[in-house]
């Protein structure tokens, strides 16, 4: 079986882990449980770009399980791979094409292994694969049966792909399902940065002056942990006139980044857009501030401007890269600038990547059952799927709702009551 990963020994270790997320996401593992006699992916090669966790590991083995004939998986960043999970992926018949630390041209050798491959559904995170496949091997793209994408960046990079009138078949944007983004992005990615900062760190964040620049999903999650963790102040920065009276409304400071950057102690890009924090911003800073990106790619922290200014760098930690300015002023950059909850920690807890991944899952066997029904385009999960994910969450942890009578249903449906 064609491979390429860093290290087959640690497999074991690998298995560990993953053995560890299993226990973690009852969801996940009840569909895996379920489709095992099934197959519903019988006859389907299946390709993933997704970042290869003991999480994703869970995932990628439940397609197995549920009778794909192959399944092919990159690292969706250069950074984020567990090389010990990837082994042991490797050990359970997974071709995987991923090891911790490559560059941008290993990275690019493995998303086109997966291209190559001619998969019957995608799977990624970020849209490298999907823009890949349109861009390289347009030919391909055109038989794909349809995809899935779990990223806010690469739904956008979808839409705009669809409004261009140049995507070639149907992907889920699994990142709207409200079990995803407002437990994911929120709880999931507000937790996990800031384990990636103290892991690289070791920082007392209280009495800091926290920075997030972004007021979506992943900022409230990142402002509201900042808080939690006794942050003297936290300051958001936004261009969205909605979300930046959202965050003074929820309670925090909300400013231009201009006027932040001689403040903040530590600052946190959440944004998906490029050049956030740049070269006027790192002239204003205080000597020892702190600069950390939870955003898909790394361009939110401009590191170009940075270097410009620089007079010397080093590796002063694993994880953390000391600038030094003309002045004498240190500016610490932290995992590069990609995304510091993966590359300096494990990302998001197994609890709230059950219920991203059961949506990975189910997305894609909609995919293959209407394959003959579904266009190009970019769509949003089914509510109903949505409403059966939580439920099934509620239910493994201990928890049952109410339901409707049928009185109050009819009332609900009807118009005719009034006052």
């Amino acid at each position: 079986m064609d491979y390429k990963v860093r290290d087959l020994s640690l497999a074991h270790e690998g298995g560990l882990k993953i053995e560890w997320a299993e226990r973690h996401m009852p969801v996940l593992m009840l569909l895996r449980r379920k489709y095992r006699d099934e197959k519903p992916f019988r006859n389907l090669r299946i390709g993933a770009v997704l970042h290869v966790t003991k999480e994703t590991a869970v995932l990628i083995k439940a397609f197995k399980d549920a009778g794909a004939d192959e399944v092919l998986l990159a690292g969706s960043n250069p950074l984020s791979t567990q090389d010990d999970v990837a082994a042991s992926l490797v050990e359970y018949g997974i071709r995987v094409y991923a090891w911790r630390g490559q560059t941008p041209e290993e990275y690019y050798w493995c998303l086109r292994k997966i291209a190559e491959s001619q998969p019957d559904i995608v799977l990624d995170d970020g849209a490298d694969l999907h823009a890949l496949l349109h861009s390289e091997y347009p030919g391909l793209a055109e038989r794909i049966v349809g995809g899935t994408e779990e990223t806010t960046t690469g739904v956008n990079r979808l839409i705009a792909m669809e409004k261009e009138g140049v995507l070639k078949y149907p992907v889920v944007a699994v990142n709207n399902a409200y079990t995803k983004h407002m437990f994911d992005n929120r709880y999931g990615t507000g937790q996990s940065t800031f384990d990636g900062i103290l892991r690289a760190t070791n920082i007392l964040v209280a009495g800091k002056v926290v920075v997030v620049a972004g007021y979506g999903w992943v900022g409230k999650g990142i402002a509201l942990r900042a808080r939690g963790l006794g942050a003297r102040r936290v300051i958001v920065t936004e261009v969205d006139p909605i979300r930046a009276l959202e965050a003074v409304h929820d309670g925090f400071e909300v400013m231009k980044m201009i006027e932040a950057a001689p403040i903040g102690d530590v600052f946190i890009t959440a944004t998906g857009n490029k050049a956030v924090i740049r070269g006027e911003h790192f002239q204003l800073m205080k000597d020892g501030a702190l600069l950390a990106n939870a955003g898909h790619f790394n361009v939110e922290v401009w590191i170009q401007d940075l270097e410009k200014l620089s007079v010397r760098k080093r590796l002063i930690r694993s994880n953390v890269e000391e600038y030094e300015l003309r002045d004498g002023r240190r500016i610490y950059l932290l995992a590069e600038g990609r995304l510091v909850n993966l590359a300096a920690a494990e990302g998001h807890p197994s609890e709230v990547m059950d219920m991203s991944f059961a949506n990975q899952f189910i997305a894609a066997k909609y995919l293959v059952e209407n394959k003959h029904l579904l266009k190009p385009a970019v769509l949003n999960p089914p509510l109903e799927v949505d409403k059966m994910v939580a439920r099934l969450k509620l239910e493994s942890m201990g928890i049952s709702i109410d339901e409707l009578t049928p009185e109050q249903e009819e009332y609900l449906k009807s118009w005719k009551a009034g006052t």
